[in-house]
């Protein structure tokens, strides 16, 4: 199992925030292995919806469709739909002060077949990216 909590402190508010990070098209903007994000139903996102990625992770081309299953101001959860091995990932916002937000990134899953032996090198090299993301979408959002 792999399981990677991350967190930051956005200065912005939490509505800002979440709109920003809950929108597909702005996933390549600041996730750096992410290299597109396709819409496989129309706006508005929903649950239900499908994203189609495609992403670079660990020297390996990716692509992989989440559907989003949680959808609210204050949590956001996609799950694998189609991919190389199941994987679910959670935004969580919560408002910090007047003005700011805590933004958690979480991604959890079962690496199955070959990838499972290196699940623990999986959750370190998710770790150091995700952290990564989450200063790039701060940086993003407190210019």
């Amino acid at each position: 199992m792999v399981d990677v909590k991350t967190e930051i402190l956005i200065h912005r508010p939490l509505r800002a925030v979440a709109e920003y990070a809950t929108n597909p098209d702005n996933a390549p903007n600041w996730y750096e292995n992410i290299k597109s994000a396709e819409r496989k139903k129309p706006k508005p996102l929903t649950v239900g919806s499908q994203i189609a990625f495609v992403a670079h992770f660990m020297g390996k081309k990716l692509s992989y469709t989440y559907e989003v299953t949680e959808f609210s101001p204050e949590k956001f959860v996609m799950r694998t739909a189609e991919g190389p091995f199941p994987m679910e990932t959670t935004y969580a916002f919560k408002k910090s002060g007047e003005s700011s937000t805590v933004m958690t990134l979480r991604n959890r899953g079962n690496p199955s077949g070959f990838s499972k032996l290196f699940a623990p090198f999986m959750a370190i090299m998710m770790r150091r990216a995700n952290n990564k993301d989450l200063k790039s979408i701060k940086a993003i959002l407190e210019k």
